[in-house]
């Protein structure tokens, strides 16, 4: 059964603990580039590939940038897609950091290997970009299973070029790993994770991080796909909503991020923009350049059934566990 014809629950839960989600102070402005990618991930909620065609132009991204000049933001999170695809990626970095915004990049290691992007790793630490990188496990098999064969091995070699330039060993230079679990499941706890990661990463492979993400896979997209081809996607949702934890609620993401699609309209996060919950009216979406902060604080967060996976277990949010 689809998520957006299910009655909405996760209202009904959050009620019944008494909690509401309610919006603070704009802090993290969340740019999905496009969904042009050199890999097709299982995960992958936004269904990424080598094939799509839908990439943020230089006319939206100077928008973006006109609003920001406004609106000062205090992180920029560039996502994809692979976001170093974006033909505007680099003028992205350069601009964003012109307005003193700490800039991250959800890199997915292998895009750094690939022919006509070289010197790319050398470029995000001449502008102190903050690497946020997939790299669902240690092990070559279950990363390999998840992301296609050979990925393991190149997002190995991509760490430890980024080790050689001081990613993961400088403070000004922040290298995080994200883990998503390998199928319909909830990722472990994350402090434990991260020392594991640690240990078998410099043991085997000479390599260091700085922190450790542990992401849900949310029900949207590829995986739900995924989840319904198996038989599968009742019970995922069942393990999500049984698993609900009150304590992860004031973390949420959607609280102070505002998420932008690659043609400039505003969501509540990148998981809603995949189910077209925008935040406009009538049926048309609100463009980022339209947006009032103060009016957009007021504004409810739009919820369905897949938040659950934000609120399962540890929590989950683009920064990892949230309790």
């Amino acid at each position: 059964m689809d998520t957006q014809k299910k009655t909405n629950d996760f209202e009904q839960t959050l009620s019944e603990h008494g909690l509401w989600l309610e919006r603070e102070a704009a802090r993290v402005l969340q740019i999905n580039v496009g969904w042009l990618c050199n890999l097709s991930c299982m995960h992958c909620h936004v269904t990424a590939g080598p094939t799509r065609k839908e990439i943020m132009t230089r006319d939206t991204v100077d928008r973006i940038l006109d609003w920001v000049d406004e609106n000062p933001m205090a992180v920029v999170d560039l996502t994809g897609g692979a976001p170093e695809m974006n033909p505007s990626f680099r003028y992205m970095v350069r601009e964003f950091k012109k307005r003193h915004c700490h800039v991250m990049d959800r890199c997915n290691l292998t895009i750094l290997l690939q022919e006509g992007y070289e010197g790319t790793a050398e470029f995000l630490a001449e502008h102190q970009v903050e690497i946020v990188a997939s790299m669902p496990c240690y092990s070559p098999e279950n990363v390999n299973a998840q992301r296609g064969n050979g990925v393991f091995d190149q997002s190995i070699e991509a760490l430890q070029l980024l080790n050689r330039i001081g990613y993961g060993k400088r403070d000004d230079l922040k290298l995080d790993l994200v883990y998503n679990p390998n199928g319909a499941m909830l990722p472990p706890d994350q402090k434990a994770l991260e020392a594991d990661y640690k240990r078998e990463l410099m043991d085997h492979f000479g390599i260091e991080f700085h922190s450790l993400y542990a992401l849900t896979n949310l029900p949207v997209a590829r995986f739900a796909n995924y989840l319904r081809q198996r038989g599968q996607f009742e019970d995922y949702m069942a393990l999500l909503r049984d698993n609900f934890n009150p304590g992860a609620v004031a973390g949420l993401m959607c609280r102070d991020t505002i998420s932008v699609d690659w043609q400039g309209a505003v969501f509540d996060c990148d998981f809603n923009q995949q189910m077209n919950m925008h935040l406009g009216f009538e049926g048309r979406p609100l463009r980022l350049w339209d947006v009032d902060l103060r009016r957009w604080k007021q504004t409810p967060i739009r919820t369905a059934p897949h938040c659950f996976g934000c609120t399962a277990g540890q929590g989950s949010s683009c920064g990892g566990s949230l309790t």
